[in-house]
């Protein structure tokens, strides 16, 4: 299936990623805040989420994993850094990501193990490659549900695992409100999104899909800091200088944080985790 925004998803990215490695560097995602042991920085933050998400996931060795929808790699190198015997596949819809991921790459030396490429994730055809398949705040992009986690189950390897973590709604009933209708639908045409499902429905989507040992959690509370950090770095003046150069898709990126932030002060947005493995 054909992602209908995948155009738009592209140039956002290609237009804000300069501005983002500027202010945040190369880990476009959420961070970790653990008020018992706070983050030195707020890159650390995002660090400590990646090692957060590999701990809960029980994940103790990689050959080879798939980093899908990846930005510049972020995640990517630090998988094949931590995993020495990791061989490492990224896509991304955005060519300037893709080239400033594989220039990251060479930078640290591991440009042998991974790749970066340009290409959707849907289109990605190597069943049965990989023995982790990394999704980290990437799903939500994805139009069709049951066929991304059919295109995953693909992928994997028997014994392979997966781990998404994603943008979702609060669980249903009590039914969505009309007001967190409109601040669901403001996000969604802000940051390019399909309608964001429950972490439940992605649950219920993978069990059709074939996995097992499926289960979720909830982080909400230990990412919700990020959004405040990053409306207080955007803005500044240097940030925005170059906001104003990213142009227009920047711009209304940036303005969608205050409705981001909205969504997990009340509760409408939920930053959901699932791990399952293919049999």
């Amino acid at each position: 299936m054909t992602n209908h925004l995948a155009p738009r998803i592209a140039e956002f990215y290609d237009r804000s990623t300069d501005l983002w490695l500027d202010v945040w560097g190369e880990h476009m995602h959420h961070g970790y805040y653990d008020p018992a042991n706070p983050p030195a920085s707020h890159t650390q933050a995002q660090v400590n989420l990646v090692n957060r998400v590999l701990a809960w996931g029980d994940v103790t060795d990689v050959r080879s994993a798939f980093d899908s929808g990846c930005g510049v790699g972020g995640s990517a190198r630090h998988i094949a850094q931590r995993f020495p015997q990791a061989e490492v596949l990224g896509a991304t819809l955005s060519p300037v990501q893709a080239r400033r991921g594989n220039a990251y790459n060479e930078r640290v030396g591991i440009a042998d193990r991974v790749n970066i490429i340009a290409q959707d994730v849907m289109k990605v055809d190597r069943p049965g490659a990989f023995d982790l398949l990394w999704s980290l705040e990437s799903a939500e992009h994805m139009p069709n549900k049951p066929e991304l986690l059919d295109h995953f189950h693909r992928l994997l390897a028997p014994d392979g695992k997966l781990l998404m973590v994603t943008w979702c709604l609060r669980d249903t009933p009590p039914a969505l409100t009309a007001r967190e209708q409109r601040l669901h639908k403001r996000i969604q045409e802000l940051y390019h999104l399909p309608p964001l499902p429950t972490i439940q429905t992605y649950a219920n989507l993978a069990a059709k899909s074939g996995f097992q040992n499926i289960e979720t959690d909830d982080w909400t509370n230990a990412v919700a800091p990020f959004w405040k950090a990053v409306i207080g770095t955007v803005f500044q003046w240097r940030s925005i200088v170059g906001l104003l150069k990213a142009g227009l898709p920047t711009l209304r990126g940036a303005w969608a944080m205050r409705y981001m932030t909205e969504g997990y002060r009340t509760g409408l947005l939920r930053f959901g985790l699932l791990k399952a493995t293919r049999p």
